[in-house]
């Protein structure tokens, strides 16, 4: 490349030097959060779309579900929560910031405003239903916001929690270039998009979810390089969280998972390896979006009876399959 042909190119840079990646955090508190209808009001203001899905008799316990990155709540949790529904669970779901019908879609809350969202949801979910259990279920993204909403300073007060495929894949597992070109973009050129996809992306082998996705307005078909910057981020805190509210909690993993890789998984996994509180199911013919698989039923099954006994033995025997899988070299 000659010279003149490089000057254009060096003031573009020069000029989105001064650039930085965006961030659009909760505002200041005007109102008490409430549950709507149709979304959770936020402290300030923010209405979060939220989907209910009840059984038709009381229920017996209940899940909020935190979707995963470029999804929505309906997209995320309509079929999921099916066999859940039929085992007598209440299941709640809603848009995060950033994300679906919440306000702001397309640019990154911060994880802190992630977090205090999960937080004061189940607090409300919680006033709802008292007396009953609450679980936090996240999925993927979802589940790097439930480590980190258990590490702060106010954690949700839940009885459980459910991390299925968790991104704990921070910046040290991008390696050394990934890693520094992701910088340097997000400080340059972060308003930058390109596709949520790419050539053989499969999170599940059912091929009527991988549709759903698509067909979804709702769900990221592109995304800026400043909110893929704040994911990582996120992923960061996540991998590093300890919770401050030691609850039952149950991981969930599939071998076929080439969102989230397993390599971060184990490292998480055996960091926490004496905490009687986390338990590993692992599922070698699963993807990464486990509870829209055409195994799904029986990853739903897991999830009822370690819900209902947190230290029994899963129905399916993935708790057995995880700890072959973690002991291997």
């Amino acid at each position: 490349m000659r010279r003149t042909e490089l000057l254009p190119l060096l003031v573009l840079l020069v000029l989105a030097g001064g650039c930085s990646p965006q961030v659009i955090p909760a505002g200041p508190v005007v109102t008490a959060p409430s549950m709507a209808p149709e979304s959770f009001v936020m402290a300030d203001g923010a209405a979060l779309p939220m989907r209910a899905w009840l059984p038709p008799e009381p229920p017996r316990a209940v899940i909020l579900a935190l979707h995963g990155f470029g999804d929505t709540a309906s997209n995320a949790f309509r079929r999921s929560a099916e066999p859940l529904l039929a085992a007598g669970i209440a299941f709640y779901a809603y848009d995060q910031r950033g994300f679906g019908g919440a306000p702001h879609r397309g640019v990154w809350p911060g994880a802190a405003a992630l977090a205090g969202d999960a937080a004061r949801a189940a607090r409300l979910l919680r006033a709802r239903h008292p007396g009953l259990p609450l679980f936090l279920l996240g999925e993927s993204m979802g589940g790097a916001v439930a480590l980190v909403a258990l590490a702060s300073p106010d954690p949700p007060p839940v009885d459980g929690v459910v991390l299925v495929a968790p991104a704990v894949q921070g910046r040290d597992s991008l390696g050394w270039l990934a890693r520094n070109v992701l910088d340097f973009a997000a400080h340059t050129v972060p308003l930058l998009e390109f596709r949520n996809s790419a050539p053989g992306f499969a999170p599940t082998d059912d091929e009527e979810a991988m549709r759903g996705w698509s067909r979804d307005p709702l769900t990221y078909k592109e995304v800026r390089v400043d909110t893929l910057y704040g994911l990582v981020g996120l992923m960061d805190e996540a991998a590093r969280a300890v919770p401050r509210r030691t609850v039952p909690m149950l991981l969930l993993y599939g071998a076929q998972d080439r969102i989230i890789r397993a390599g971060p998984i184990r490292d998480f996994l055996r960091r926490a390896a004496g905490d009687p509180a986390l338990r590993a199911a692992y599922y070698p013919e699963g993807f990464h979006m486990l509870l829209r698989d055409r195994n799904r039923a029986t990853v739903a099954g897991d999830i009822l009876a370690w819900m209902a006994a947190p230290a029994t033995t899963l129905p399916s025997g993935a708790d057995r399959a995880a700890a072959a899988w973690l002991a291997a070299p």
